[in-house]
């Protein structure tokens, strides 16, 4: 009996040095683990300046689809848009704000009051301008309320297809006095030139962080809004100067068919002048047809089907100054 006891105290002593030698051996395999696995970094990036520089052409440009209308016409974006780019070990959420101006309007404020509460929102502010060689009042507006944050922000310097070298060392070194930027980035958002440099670097100041959005999804806009929007767009192509900022589309219905593949869609186009409707509508109907033809190539692609889209224009006088009807056609509140 002595001697079972023994064998059996000698067994159970093994038995914990082995258990003990797996423990240190797992140990270092976790250890391993963690120092060969990527760590997956992400963070959000708003798009700031003022009207018409180009952020939504930037967002569409990184994102590879169409998640933000863009024209001509200064105010075209008047949400915050996100986007969202992917990558192996990354996730970047893009903001695209409304530019900022003076507002003349409910509407103009929201829009203000959108792209400002951005900036203390991300983790790295992108301050989009153009290569003029004398900062305006605008970017001097602009650059008195980043000094107020304590994000880091790149000067991105675009369209620079359109100015010579030499002069585009004077715009860098003009901005550079002006305020401390972590990184200045000369791109063209148009073509593409030296994108894949500013997303680099944009990549490089992410934090680590989780996966906020699934890998597949470029933007958290719902599908109504970008129809919508992308009405707006064709709107903003035709019309004259004096009425785009009084336009705004609803979608009232979007619904697929059962027995074929088409999605019918119905939208409506607000105008606040009785003067205005015609001018949507235009002469026979010439104008409003324009526009659905244009839009319907978009949208199918968006949606991925054939599209029967049906537009109708309505007058409501002074939307801009209504919060209900800012609110309705989602200008208000949170976005």
């Amino acid at each position: 009996m002595f001697c079972q006891v023994v064998r059996y105290n000698k067994i159970v002593k093994c038995s914990r040095k082995l258990t003990n030698k797996h423990q240190i051996v797992h140990k270092k395999l976790l250890q391993h683990e963690r120092t060969t696995m990527k760590k997956f970094h992400s963070g959000f990036i708003s798009i700031i300046g003022r009207p018409n520089v180009g952020k939504s052409t930037l967002l569409n440009r990184f994102t590879g689809e169409k998640v933000a209308i863009v024209s001509d016409k200064p105010q075209t974006t008047r949400n915050r848009i996100r986007s969202i780019v992917n990558g192996d070990d990354y996730q970047i959420i893009f903001i695209d704000t409304p530019g900022i101006h003076t507002p003349k309007s409910k509407l103009g404020e929201f829009m203000v009051k959108s792209a400002e509460s951005a900036l203390n929102e991300v983790d790295c502010i992108l301050f989009l301008i153009e290569p003029d060689k004398k900062c305006g009042p605008g970017d001097l507006s602009i650059i008195e309320r980043l000094k107020k944050v304590k994000t880091p922000v790149f000067l991105v310097i675009n369209k620079i297809d359109q100015v010579k070298k030499e002069d585009l060392l004077e715009v860098i070194d003009t901005y550079r006095k002006l305020y401390d930027f972590a990184e200045i980035i000369p791109i063209s958002a148009a073509s593409g030139d030296n994108a894949d440099l500013l997303l680099a670097a944009i990549r490089k100041a992410l934090p680590e962080g989780p996966q906020y959005f699934p890998g597949d999804m470029i933007t958290d806009q719902p599908e109504r809004h970008i129809c919508a929007e992308i009405i707006r767009e064709k709107l903003l192509h035709v019309l004259e100067d004096e009425i785009p900022h009084g336009i705004a589309v609803e979608i009232m219905s979007l619904k697929a068919r059962t027995d074929k593949d088409m999605v019918d869609i119905e939208a409506t186009i607000y105008c606040e002048k009785d003067s205005h409707k015609g001018i949507v509508i235009g002469k026979g109907g010439k104008v409003l047809k324009a526009v659905g033809t244009n839009a319907r190539y978009d949208i199918q692609r968006l949606l991925g089907s054939p599209i029967n889209l049906k537009l109708w224009v309505k007058v409501k006088k002074d939307w801009r100054e209504s919060d209900f009807l800012l609110k309705n056609f989602g200008y208000s509140g949170k976005n």
